[in-house]
């Protein structure tokens, strides 16, 4: 596929500076773009790369400024990061447009059901009464259980498994190797000392334009639904336990673990490998910091760092003081010298 500079220009609401005719047939790397490539520069640090690449159209802010000729055609635009995801997005979706349809072998049980422009890979599993809407991709070796539901335009990629009763919206994505409903870690202290299992009867409820990535973990609720709302964003290897219930537009880094039944706000930020305990709240637009541990509620709008975690201010300032301490030390000392100097010379 390959397409003019002009045309690009109008998919990201931009405008061209060069040639608008000129051609590209795929994306690169600003310092490694070759000629019919199309890179972009959002990054300060790769601004060198702009005078010196091959790529032959570049989109760059509006209000960017040359210091130099350039070779390529520039597409100016509001957002050049922003707009390179559009484009991004948009190659993948003319790509994906082509994969309809049921190959062979698969197991579809006789209940089940899927809307048009469907693709169900080989060897996936739709279980009774699964329903998949229209244009989602289910690719191959995924799982959905009895009575599952995925809506329109959803992509599940090779070996997600999907338990039973749990509902996928509309435009999600759920990369390889995810887990969806599987049990909760529930388990009932015995008087022998032994454990009792249980039952997770409840569900995982994923709702419109969520993403979650590799090898990441939802846990069915004991009773009522585990909640991702719409939007939200989880990276890869996370592990987020029963009943727990993650906000809208809310994005978590990867190897980060939510414990049961905590409630997570609106647009909250969630650093890698974080740790939260159970029963707790994050407010809306709180953000924790990668490594943190947090085990009480946090306010809405507040950003906490450390283990145990607090904070966020305070635990920079404390680190300031901390750097200083081999200088206070030695001050203290001098300081005990010149008392003890003086001490002795009023004793004389």
């Amino acid at each position: 596929m390959q397409f003019p500079a002009a045309q690009i220009a109008l998919l990201v609401n931009g405008k061209t500076e060069g040639d608008p005719t000129v051609m590209v047939h795929s994306f690169g790397k600003i310092e490694e773009a070759r000629e019919g490539q199309l890179s972009f520069l959002a990054n300060p640090k790769y601004e060198e790369f702009l005078y010196s690449t091959k790529a032959s159209v570049i989109i760059v802010n509006e209000d960017y400024i040359l210091r130099q000729p350039v070779t390529a055609t520039l597409i100016r635009v509001r957002d050049a990061y922003s707009a390179f995801a559009t484009l991004l997005s948009r190659y993948q979706e003319i790509k994906q447009q082509s994969l309809t349809g049921v190959q062979q072998p698969v197991f579809i049980a006789p209940t089940a059901r899927y809307g048009q422009n469907v693709f169900i890979g080989a060897f996936a599993y739709l279980g009774e009464n699964v329903t998949v809407g229209n244009n989602s991709k289910i690719y191959p070796n995924a799982f959905l259980g009895d009575n599952v539901t995925v809506g329109d335009n959803c992509i599940i990629h090779p070996g997600v498994k999907i338990y039973n009763d749990c509902r996928i919206g509309n435009q999600v994505i759920i990369h390889a190797g995810t887990i969806i409903g599987s049990d909760g870690f529930g388990f009932a202290p015995q008087a022998d000392g032994s454990f009792k299992k249980v039952p997770q009867i409840g569900n995982v409820v994923i709702e419109d334009n969520v993403e979650i990535g590799s090898n990441t973990t939802i846990d069915r609720a004991t009773i009522g639904s585990t909640l991702i709302k719409s939007g939200a964003k989880l990276d890869n290897l996370i592990q987020v336990a029963h009943n727990v219930e993650i906000g809208h537009s809310t994005v978590i880094a990867a190897q980060a673990g939510i414990s049961g039944s905590t409630k997570i706000g609106k647009g909250v930020m969630i650093g890698g490998q974080a740790g939260i305990v159970g029963h707790i709240q994050l407010g809306d637009g709180s953000k924790v910091n990668a490594q943190s541990g947090v085990s009480k509620s946090v306010e809405p709008g507040k950003a906490v760092t450390g283990s145990p975690a607090y904070d966020y201010t305070a635990a920079l300032r404390s680190q300031a003081v901390s750097r200083k301490l081999p200088d206070l030390e030695k001050r203290i000392n001098e300081l005990e010298a010149i008392i003890k100097q003086l001490l002795a010379e009023k004793v004389s």
